[in-house]
C-alpha cells in the first residue's frame, strides 16, 4: 500500500512516498481504506526531530499522522462484522507514529465514529470529518472553557486556521462582537466567504502595518472582553493588548509586531483546576477586566501574557484560562467534544474550511502548514 514515511529528521522533504506492506487487524481492531488524512502543526514538529510535549519523538522510520477517514475494509477478532463498509473517522491517539498518512490504517474499533448523514442526506464529506475529530474537538473543549456570550466582544487570532474558523463562527452565533485577525487579503476573503455577514464581524489584517489600530478602531475604542490566542509571540500579546482598548497594554507596555514561525505551543508552570489563573500584577481602575483562553503558539514564541512567556512575561490583572499544557484541566474523556464536532458540521451549523493536498504531496502540506500558507485544516487525498 502507498504510505507517507520519513527515515531522518529534517525538513519537509525527508517526507517520501513508499510501499510498504499491508497491516492486518487484530483482536478488537478495524482495518480502514482511508481516503483522508490530517496533517497537524505537531507532525511538522515531530519531523524536524523538536521533542517536547505533548509527545516524544517518533522511531525512524515512521509513517506520521493520527487523524483518518475513510471506508471500513476488514475487523479483526471481536469486532461486530457490521462495520465493514462504514464510511468512519478516527483519531488514532496520542502517538508520536500513528501510521495515519498511510492508505490502509489499523484502528481501535472503540476509537471508530460513524460519519453522520449531512443535510444532503450523504454521508460527511470525509475531509470535514477529519477536522472534526482533530480539530473541532479542540475547538469545542476550547470554547466550553471561553464560555462565550453575547455581552462578550471577542478577538481571534489566526481566523482563518482550522480553530479560528469555528470560534469566530461559534462566538457570532452567541451574539458576540467579533474581530478576526487573519495574514493577507487571501485570508480574510476566506473568511468573508465563510462567515455571515453582520456588522458584529470585523475583519483586520495582522500583516498590514499598524494593525492594532485597525482592531481598536473596528472596537470603537473599547475594549475586547475575551482573545481566543492560539498563535502567541508578538501577535497574540498585541492582540491581548485590546482587552485594554485604545489605552494600549494591559500591563502598560505596547507591542504591535508580529512575529511569524513554526511549532506547537507548549505549558510551562501552575494554574488553578479549572484552567484558570488570574495574572498577579498591577490593577488600576484604568484597566479594563477581560480574559484570554491561551491553546497554543503556531508563531513558536509565547504570548507574554501567560506563563508560557517566563521572564518576559506582562503582568496584568487579566484572567488567562489554558486550553493546552501543564495548565489546563485535563481533556478526560474525548469522545464526547468529538461527538459534539462531527453533529455541529453535519447539521450545518459549523461551515468547515479545509486546505487539501494529494497524498503523495504530503512534503508540500508540511511546507506550507510551516511557512503559514494555509486555511482551515490542512488534509490530505
Amino acid at each position: 500500500m502507498d504510505a507517507i514515511r520519513h527515515h531522518s529528521f529534517g525538513p519537509p522533504e525527508v517526507l517520501v512516498l513508499e510501499q510498504v506492506p499491508d497491516p492486518v487487524p487484530g483482536p478488537g481492531d478495524v482495518l480502514v481504506d482511508a481516503v483522508a488524512h490530517g496533517v497537524h502543526l505537531l507532525d511538522t514538529s515531530l519531523r524536524r526531530g523538536e521533542a517536547g510535549p505533548p509527545l516524544p519523538l517518533p522511531s525512524l522510520p515512521t509513517v506520521p499522522g493520527r487523524e483518518i477517514a475513510g471506508t471500513v475494509a476488514a475487523v479483526g477478532s471481536g469486532v461486530d462484522s457490521s462495520w465493514i463498509g462504514r464510511h468512519v473517522a478516527a483519531h488514532l491517539g496520542p502517538v508520536p507514529d500513528g501510521g495515519g498518512y498511510a492508505r490502509r490504517v489499523v484502528v481501535g474499533a472503540d476509537k471508530l465514529h460513524a460519519l453522520p448523514d449531512g443535510a444532503d442526506g450523504a454521508p460527511l464529506d470525509p475531509a470535514d470529518a477529519i477536522t472534526m475529530i482533530g480539530t473541532g474537538r479542540m475547538a469545542v473543549y476550547t470554547l466550553d472553557l471561553a464560555a462565550v456570550t453575547a455581552d462578550d466582544v471577542v478577538v481571534v487570532t489566526g481566523a482563518a486556521g482550522g480553530l479560528g474558523t469555528l470560534f469566530a463562527q461559534e462566538a457570532l452565533r452567541a451574539g458576540a462582537r467579533v474581530v478576526a485577525l487573519a495574514g493577507g487579503a487571501a485570508k480574510l476573503q476566506v473568511l468573508r466567504d465563510l462567515l455571515p455577514d453582520t456588522d458584529r464581524l470585523a475583519l483586520v489584517d495582522y500583516s498590514a502595518p499598524g494593525w492594532p489600530d485597525a482592531a481598536r478602531a473596528a472596537l470603537g475604542g473599547s475594549p475586547a472582553t475575551l482573545v481566543l490566542d492560539g498563535v502567541g509571540g508578538e501577535l497574540g500579546t498585541a492582540a491581548t493588548d485590546l482587552l485594554r482598548g485604545a489605552g494600549g497594554s494591559a500591563g502598560g507596555e505596547s507591542v504591535s509586531g508580529v512575529d511569524s514561525g513554526g511549532a506547537d505551543g507548549g505549558g510551562a508552570d501552575g494554574s488553578s483546576a479549572d484552567g484558570s489563573s488570574a495574572a498577579n500584577g498591577r490593577a488600576g481602575d484604568d484597566v479594563a477586566p477581560g480574559r484570554l483562553v491561551a491553546y497554543g503558539w503556531a508563531s513558536g514564541t509565547a504570548n507574554r501574557y501567560t506563563s508560557w512567556a517566563e521572564a518576559g512575561r506582562i503582568e496584568s490583572p487579566i484572567e488567562v484560562r489554558y486550553a493546552v499544557g501543564p495548565q489546563a484541566p485535563p481533556m478526560g474523556d474525548q469522545r464526547p467534544y468529538q461527538e459534539r464536532a462531527l453533529a455541529n458540521a453535519a447539521s450545518g451549523r459549523w461551515r468547515v474550511a479545509t486546505h487539501r493536498v494529494p497524498f503523495a504531496e504530503a512534503a508540500r502540506a508540511h511546507r506550507e502548514l510551516e511557512e503559514r500558507r494555509t486555511t482551515g485544516k490542512v488534509v490530505l487525498v
